[in-house]
């Protein structure tokens, strides 16, 4: 058969070039070898055609380590191959079949291809893989269309998780979720209750292109836990689930007709909260149940006359004097219980010791209107604990009641039906949550202190957390004693609004009973986790009302000295001055994008590891002293143990999120089990503050048990901003670092202190300092003096609104000084104060 050298093609592999020649006969020669040969030639009618594809090869998959196979199928064709990513494939990797279309008669040529994940993975991150068809005919060639092989995978961690809400009926609910990312992209289904939701079956349902879930009208069937689904073809997951609770707020019902006029003149009506009735946890409705009304002259029933009138007017005297009596018995009483408090104060050593100026000699003793006795400033105050009663009311005065703790009264005093601390710590905790404003208050006595305290005031303490309460001198009513609560509320146990740019700086802080009077300012001491720059931040102080919504009481830097809330900003702390107890939480907005907040980076390993596992926890958590707490008390119950010293990192608010990676292991030794390269935790999921215990898990495998040294470096950062890193160097099962212990602040001090011993300036010594530096001198040797020398000038306004401003400077002092404070710090204070303004100390009222 004569040879035609019909139309060729070259392509390039390595640095060869191979010739392609198609004979007429339908033979084609790769290199000098037959590749595919055809018995039968092209019809006459037909040997002009170009090739066309019957089946083209598709998008494809590789889950875990299976390769995939590409199909093509072309006719009329001579032959056929793949090329990918540019580069011809091998001859020996094709597998054809040949065929003849009976229609036709047309030659038909199929190949099929393997793709292994090592083939995949050698270009990954370059460009994608992809491989197409190339056929050829005795008229020329053509290009099926690229098929793309891709790894498919699906991460673990969701990008957005849904948040759990309390709803009212009928209102619309949104529940957020941004599956894991994965290839193929993941497909999203919801769950209420593990059960699948379907909104063709219940049209209440919605869910978005973006895969978020609508509940169109809240019902109360829709309470319940709702899981977001993300699948594909390599895994399934779950997101955490997000509890929904719809709540019913109480309605009144009608009120009743009016009663017949009683014997008293006077007709009652009621109602009921039945309209509908609260429920899962709704609120009781507000206003009245009982109203009387007085009845007109016409409507009251006749009295009786004559000697009945008689017998009326003796029980009214015989009641009268009985009150009267009563009235005496009570003033005596209470004179009694004032002396004995005076007395113990006027006993007690702990108000004469000392507070002397350092190296000053009085010149004029005569004149000096401070103490007579010069004492020993070094000499601390001794414990004063317990019930705060005179010491002649040994037995008691105060009956044990089953009502509430304090009662309010029509004029907004308080009665005391319980004047000292319950034995039972659980007795007071379930006497406070049984009434209404406080069924939202933790039950577990970790996070609460409370006591009992009188004018003398006192001081509560949750240790390791940074939160106290300052009760100063004075602030309780001489005459009344109040017990007092602090604690630490759950935020996900409150619905805190936060809107916009808002983020939760504090921790939800509760002290209470609140509505009890105070004739001064108590001190709330709190941390904050925001970097303290007030030009990037709008920082409000939030209080939740007595109905449970939160109102913005105060606005850093446009304070009101008349409001009766003030606070003051430090690096790390928020103290709270306020005239009323109550709930509250430091919120801030950001004002641009450097605003930025404090996260603690803590590394957590097991204690004791006896697998090839080896994991690697890593908090992300607002830096504040009760939530390192919370997670250092949570991992000692899980095993674990701190294996690197916290760093602290800003986090700005960018809308970047947060990334964490493992480098520089000993790849002989270890290995990493995470697929990619790095993990990341959603900007909002930390910008928000309500996640308490954000982390990721680096999963470390040993080559064998004996492998226990453990070198790598850990990085967190966020995208385009502040990064950390952590170099781990450490023998995982001899370490002995004592980092558990020197990282916990070990703040051992008294949960509840109540009198002299809550303060370290002796009372008596409070009030001659008061009384020293309260008047305004014209040299200016009084209390503004004192303030500039304790850096606290920026609250001269809010110091001068108050009837005595050097006692609100030294409440300060206290609590900025309780743990570190030096009382011969303040002498010298004072003694400077003293030598450039004609000694303080001695200058008598006149000179002033």
């Amino acid at each position: 058969m004569p040879l035609h050298l019909g139309p060729f093609v070259r392509w390039r592999s390595g640095l060869v070039l191979t010739w392609i020649c198609l004979f007429s006969s339908g033979s084609t020669v790769i290199g000098g070898e037959h590749a595919a040969t055809v018995t039968h030639p092209l019809p006459a009618a037909f040997s002009d055609l170009l090739p066309h594809f019957l089946l083209e090869p598709d998008d494809v998959y590789i889950v875990k380590n299976k390769p995939v196979t590409l199909t093509c199928r072309s006719t009329p064709a001579t032959q056929i191959y793949f090329k990918c990513n540019s580069e011809w494939v091998h001859q020996d990797q094709h597998l054809i079949e040949h065929d003849v279309d009976p229609a036709t008669g047309l030659p038909v040529m199929q190949v099929k291809i393997d793709i292994s994940r090592q083939q995949v993975e050698k270009i990954f991150g370059l460009e994608d893989y992809w491989c197409q068809c190339v056929a050829w005919s005795t008229t020329g060639t053509q290009k099926s269309q690229k098929a793309y092989v891709r790894i498919a995978y699906l991460r673990k961690n969701f990008e957005e998780e849904p948040l759990g809400k309390e709803v009212a009926l009928d209102q619309e609910v949104l529940l957020r979720c941004h599956p894991p990312e994965g290839v193929p992209p993941a497909e999203v289904e919801w769950q209420r209750n593990e059960e699948l939701i379907d909104p063709k079956t219940d049209p209440n349902f919605f869910i978005t292109v973006d895969h978020n879930l609508i509940i169109k009208q809240a019902r109360l069937a829709d309470t319940g836990n709702y899981t977001c689904v993300a699948k594909n073809i390599v895994a399934r997951r779950k997101s955490s689930s997000a509890t929904v609770i719809v709540y019913v707020d109480g309605g009144w019902s009608e009120w009743s007709k009016w009663t017949p006029c009683g014997a008293d003149c006077i007709m009652w009506r009621s109602r009921e909260c039945t309209q509908p009735t609260p429920s899962t946890s709704g609120k009781d409705c507000q206003g009245l149940d009982l109203q009387s009304l007085n009845c007109t002259s016409e409507q009251c029933p006749q009295t009786a006359s004559g000697a009945e009138d008689v017998a009326l007017y003796v029980g009214i005297v015989a009641v009268a004097l009985c009150l009267t009596l009563l009235l005496i018995v009570l003033v005596l009483v209470y004179r009694r219980k004032k002396e004995g408090l005076d007395a113990d104060v006027a006993d007690s050593s702990i108000l004469t010791t000392g507070f002397q100026p350092m190296g000053i000699k009085p010149t004029k003793p005569e004149n000096s209107h401070l103490l007579t006795i010069q004492p020993d400033l070094t000499t601390t105050t001794t414990s004063y604990q317990g019930t705060l009663r005179s010491r002649h009311e040994i037995t008691g005065k105060f009956s044990l009641s089953n009502g509430p703790l304090l009662e309010p009264l029509p004029n907004g005093s308080h009665t005391l039906h319980n004047g000292k601390l319950p034995s039972d710590p659980n007795d007071f905790m379930n006497r406070l949550s049984s009434q209404t404003y406080f069924k939202t208050l933790p039950r577990d006595n970790v996070n609460t202190s409370y006591g009992t305290f009188n004018f003398l005031g006192g001081r509560l303490t949750l240790p390791n957390t940074g939160i106290s309460l300052l009760i100063p001198p004075e602030a309780i009513p001489r005459g009344k004693i109040y017990e007092i609560y602090l604690t630490i509320q759950k935020k996900e146990d409150m619905r805190l609004p936060l809107a916009g740019c808002q983020t939760l700086l504090s921790p939800v802080v509760s002290c209470g009973p609140p509505g009890v009077v105070l004739t001064r300012p108590v001190i709330l001491t709190m941390d904050h986790c925001s970097d303290a720059c007030l030009e990037n931040w709008a920082i409000r102080l939030k209080k939740q009302s007595y109905e449970g919504t939160w109102e913005d009481v105060l606005q850093l830097g446009e304070e009101v000295v008349s409001d009766p809330y003030y606070c003051q900003l430090e690096a790390e702390t928020c103290r709270v001055f306020t005239e009323q107890l109550g709930r509250f939480a430091l919120v801030g907005e950001s004002l641009s994008m450097a605003a930025a907040k404090r996260l603690k980076l803590l590394l957590f390993g097991p204690a004791y590891c006896s697998t090839l596992e080896y994991n690697i926890r890593i908090y992300c958590m607002d830096d504040t002293q009760d939530l390192l707490k919370e997670v250092m008390q949570m991992e000692r119950q899980m095993g674990g143990r701190l294996i690197d010293e916290p760093h602290v990192l800003l986090f700005k608010d960018s809308y970047h999120n947060l990334r964490l990676s493992i480098h520089d292991m000993p790849q002989a030794h270890w290995r990493s089990k995470l697929l990619t390269s790095y993990q990341e935790i959603p900007f909002y999921h930390i910008w928000s503050g309500s996640q308490q215990t954000l982390h990721c898990t680096f999963t470390l495998e040993r080559q064998s048990l004996s492998t226990c040294d453990l070198t790598c470096t850990l990085c967190v950062w966020q995208v385009e901003g502040e990064g950390q890193s952590f170099t781990l160097d450490f023998n995982i099962s001899k370490d002995i670092r004592p980092l558990d212990s020197d990282f916990l602040l070990m703040d051992n001090c008294t949960p509840a202190l109540a009198g002299p011993s809550a303060f370290q300036i002796p009372y008596l010594i409070r009030q001659k300092i008061c009384s020293s530096l309260d008047t305004p001198c014209p040299n200016g040797a009084d209390w503004r003096l004192l303030a500039q020398r304790l850096k606290l000038d920026r609250h001269m306004s809010f110091f001068a609104s108050k009837a005595s401003p050097t006692s609100v400077i030294l409440d300060l002092w206290e609590t900025q000084h309780f743990h570190s404070g030096n009382l011969n710090q303040l002498a010298a204070v004072m003694a400077e104060i003293g030598k450039q303004e004609a000694m303080i100390f001695l200058v008598s009222d006149g000179e002033c």
